[in-house]
């Protein structure tokens, strides 16, 4: 339980998070150029302090800190909870924002990509819960989570690089990306899973299947997200998110 992979691993997700988000969140504040309403940035706030609190869990318990760490667990149900709910909000509420704006089916398709990362961010951090008193299959289940949730902290660089940087530019003031490119930046995600995974067969001589099976359900999530985005009855359900959102 006391290998540092999975601490350096959490690491890399904290960078990838603070990095991704410091030109369109971070950098905008303290200058005063960040234009994007409360809820968005509550999210910020919520998700950045995720991958800091999956780090404090992962040292401790590298060290060895058992108690602490389920102590702190608890809290972390809750925590994990609240980033579901306000991530599917923000989605939500933007899609419902670029309708406002003109936004067509266009939009209603790339609500796709927010609420799958945030589905796979639910469903793996669940399993995690679940299987606590697992604990090789437990922190690799957590970690799988937060590789699905800064999905959109990753997609800022592929941002920046189309976009350039401008005071107060974020995607949600700038045109949809092309299609393929969340695609493409969230299988470039799962590497990280590739590195537990190398991880395991170096320290264990053997991939745990947590690990196998977190990667192929991502990657198939990602694939069959493209051909669902652009069906009626995708459109359908994303004008209904919008109603009982509002």
């Amino acid at each position: 339980m006391r290998s540092r992979e999975y601490l350096w691993l959490a690491v890399a997700c904290a960078a990838i998070a603070i990095i991704g988000f410091a030109p369109t969140y971070w950098l905008q504040l303290p200058a005063g150029t960040f234009n994007g309403p409360p809820l968005l940035q509550i999210h910020g706030v919520l998700s950045t302090a995720w991958v800091l609190f999956l780090i404090m869990q992962a040292w401790l318990g590298s060290q060895g800190r058992m108690r602490s760490h389920r102590s702190w667990g608890l809290a972390g149900i809750s925590f994990a909870s609240l980033v579901v709910v306000i991530g599917y909000v923000t989605a939500i509420s933007s899609l419902s924002h670029r309708l406002a704006q003109g936004g067509g089916n266009e939009a209603r398709a790339f609500l796709t990509t927010p609420l799958s990362a945030m589905t796979l961010f639910a469903i793996f951090t669940g399993a995690a819960i679940a299987c606590v008193n697992c604990p090789e299959l437990h922190k690799r289940l957590m970690l799988a989570g937060t590789i699905s949730l800064i999905d959109a902290a990753a997609a800022r660089f592929a941002f920046l690089m189309a976009a350039g940087f401008a005071p107060g530019l974020r995607p949600g003031t700038a045109p949809l990306p092309p299609e393929a490119m969340p695609t493409v930046v969230g299988l470039l995600l799962q590497l990280l899973v590739v590195a537990g995974m190398i991880a395991d067969k170096r320290r264990r001589g053997s991939v745990h299947p947590a690990w196998t099976i977190a990667l192929v359900v991502a990657v198939a999530t990602l694939v069959l997200k493209i051909p669902i985005s652009h069906t009626e009855t995708w459109y359908a359900f994303a004008d209904w998110t919008t109603r009982i959102a509002g």
